[in-house]
């Protein structure tokens, strides 16, 4: 088979995975190689739904002995396959690099004879990549449940990040949906990631990746799956994937499109839980387990507590900005270290980063509102910010295409 036709499969057998952030890593170059890790060394370009696209994405093979349901790659499915050798995959990151057409590689693969053998498969590509080319650019390798820790080892050693996929949210989605997978044997990987106290060992740390819709759970759920990965093993992202219907089984949902909005929705709570101060109980409860799919969750937070608002800007706690929809990390920085010197006017905020047409509806400046204080009332804000919602939502309606 032709190396570029082997590329079109196993690039496009790669696109389902959605946790390749390049973020994190301090990887230099010494001057006698090619690419360069560091912060500022990995151009990032992502699609509308988050995805990132700056990466070389691509699977050693999409050959498997998994039969998982949901899964393109899966043994009983009638598809083309490929395997790259190590030197394929060398060659076409190298002459990518050099084209300027990525700036790092995302690699995984499907599992072939066994879980220790696609390791070395995998761990012999990277190796080559490190020693033979000298490539110090980002690489992002997922690591294969089951492997032996020496092989991890040796693997984290080679790579800036390492992801360790948990799929579905529950055990119980697993047996149902993927019953060759445990979710024991993802935890071992992120625990042994973890305790691994060496400077170059996966100095970018690690992310997993969660399938959305595939199964029953609700966003209490996966967000409390989230909550729990983060505080267990200091996970970098995770990272949530709506589910794709490319293929027909009767365990599988019948849906006709992935659950966007939903995905986007747990990555804006992901966002508010680990920068904003919120608590998942903040968000949902067993009463209301799941998002609104109509309005961001800040926003919806604000509409259901609008007895703490309008908050005045030019007192009010750190905190207490972070609550404000509108009102991000930095710019509830920048009004902090600005009200120390002058009082803030609603003509200062917009220059200070804050979404002053969402923001107006929730605060005060200096004692006054922005607009008629007889609106300040939940039907009228509610309406009002819904219509923002629509209008974000129509123009980021078209995907960014690659090609």
């Amino acid at each position: 088979m032709e190396l570029q036709e082997k590329l079109k499969i196993l690039a496009d057998s790669a696109k389902y995975d959605a946790s390749c952030s390049s973020s994190g890593s301090t990887r230099k170059n010494n001057g006698s190689g090619l690419g360069n890790a560091a912060l500022s060394g990995i151009c990032h370009s992502f699609a509308s739904d988050g995805r990132c696209i700056s990466l070389l994405k691509i699977l050693l093979t999409n050959c498997c002995i998994f039969d998982c349901k949901y899964c393109l790659n899966r043994k009983s499915n009638n598809i083309k396959r490929a395997i790259f050798t190590p030197e394929e995959i060398c060659s076409i990151t190298i002459n990518f690099y050099r084209r300027n057409y990525i700036e790092g590689l995302f690699l995984s693969s499907g599992i072939i004879k066994s879980p220790d053998y696609t390791m070395q498969l995998l761990i012999k590509t990277v190796s080559l990549l490190r020693n033979k080319y000298h490539f110090n650019g980002y690489i992002h390798a997922k690591a294969i449940p089951g492997a032996s820790p020496k092989l991890l080892n040796e693997l984290g050693l080679l790579v800036d990040r390492l992801s360790a996929n948990v799929e579905l949210p529950t055990e119980n989605g697993l047996k149902l949906l993927a019953p060759n997978k445990k979710s024991k044997s993802v935890t071992q990987i992120m625990e042994y990631v973890k305790n691994n106290k060496s400077k170059k060992f996966v100095p970018a740390g690690q992310s997993t990746q969660m399938i959305i819709g595939a199964t029953k759970e609700t966003d209490l759920q996966i967000m409390s799956k989230s909550s729990s990965l983060y505080n267990n093993f200091h996970l970098k992202r995770v990272f949530y994937s709506a589910y794709v219907p490319i293929n027909k089984d009767n365990l599988l949902p019948s849906l006709e499109h992935p659950p966007l909005v939903r995905e986007n929705r747990l990555y804006q709570a992901d966002w508010l839980l680990r920068f904003y101060n919120f608590k998942i109980t903040d968000l949902l409860d067993n009463a209301n387990p799941n998002f609104n799919i109509l309005l961001d969750p800040k926003a919806d937070w604000a509409l259901r507590h609008l007895d703490e608002f309008p908050k005045e800007i030019n007192s009010c706690s750190y905190y207490d900005l972070l609550k404000i929809p509108g009102v991000g990390v930095k710019s509830a920085q920048r009004i902090i270290s600005s009200r120390k010197n002058f009082t803030i006017h609603f003509e200062d905020l917009k220059r200070m980063g804050v979404v002053l047409k969402r923001a107006k509806y929730f605060i005060l400046c200096d004692g006054k509102y922005a607009i008629n204080s007889e609106f300040f009332n939940k039907s009228f804000i509610e309406k009002n910010v819904l219509l923002e919602e629509k209008n974000i939502s129509s123009m980021n309606s078209e995907q960014l295409r690659l090609f």
